[in-house]
């Protein structure tokens, strides 16, 4: 009997991330989740990440601590107003201050030293250039360029063990994203999306993630199981 293939799956705790994390699953892949406290200004979507990794059978959830808080630029890691209340059909205009610096270069090379270690055939990663094109490394030739980097810089590629990066979500609409999570059993009650939560975990229902999320459950015909701060009709 052939042993099953591995993959990393970068879990943040949001819906695309769980998503991502149901599909590496539903294709047989043994999961193992790789999350990061790196100076957000919320731990709630760790909680959230690990209830996933959990409730989705993942082999291993591991939390990584890095802190890009040092360099700050974004309205996640720095003293900046997360934006609010904006029109979902404006978010895509240009890069918006929620962006973090390289954030996703820096989780996928810890993703790829981990997927070597294990010896892992991929790394699921579910970033989307639908509803966050504003985003550089949320596009698909960023994640083409970075797949090639990962076969020049490392062990594996240079003995001609290619490690994928997998993005099955790159090209959905948040409503069928969500479809394909309902399909593949995903909780959504366990994710959290909101940019600014309270202190009680409430999402505060009016960023662009809160917004966004909204809009995709009204979209797939869901019930969005959130519990809102404050719901402002998208």
């Amino acid at each position: 009997m052939c042993a099953k293939q591995k993959a990393v799956v970068l879990l943040s705790g949001g819906v695309d991330s769980a998503t991502a994390l149901a599909l590496a699953v539903a294709e047989g892949f043994t999961a193992y989740a790789l999350s990061f406290r790196y100076g957000q200004r919320h731990a709630l979507e760790i909680e959230a990440a690990c209830k996933v990794a959990t409730h989705l059978g993942a082999r291993k959830h591991t939390i990584q601590e890095i802190d890009l808080g040092l360099f700050g630029g974004s309205a996640l890691t720095d003293d900046i107003a997360v934006p609010k209340d904006r029109d979902v059909k404006d978010m895509t205009e240009e890069i918006p201050v929620t962006y973090v610096p390289a954030r996703n270069t820096i989780f996928l090379a810890f993703a790829l030293a981990w997927a070597e270690v294990l010896e892992a055939n991929a790394i699921f990663i579910g970033v989307n250039a639908v509803d966050y094109s504003g985003y550089p490394d949320c596009r698909p030739e960023y994640i083409i360029a970075f797949e090639r980097l990962a076969a020049l810089a490392t062990r594996a590629g240079i003995q001609g063990k290619t490690i994928s990066i997998r993005t099955p979500l790159i090209n959905l609409t948040k409503a069928e994203i969500l479809k394909i999570g309902v399909r593949l059993g995903v909780n959504y009650r366990l994710t959290l999306s909101c940019y600014d939560p309270t202190q009680e975990g409430r999402a505060c229902g009016r960023c662009d993630s809160c917004r966004l999320r909204q809009e995709g459950f009204k979209e797939a015909g869901l019930s969005d199981p959130t519990i809102y701060a404050n719901l402002v009709a998208v």
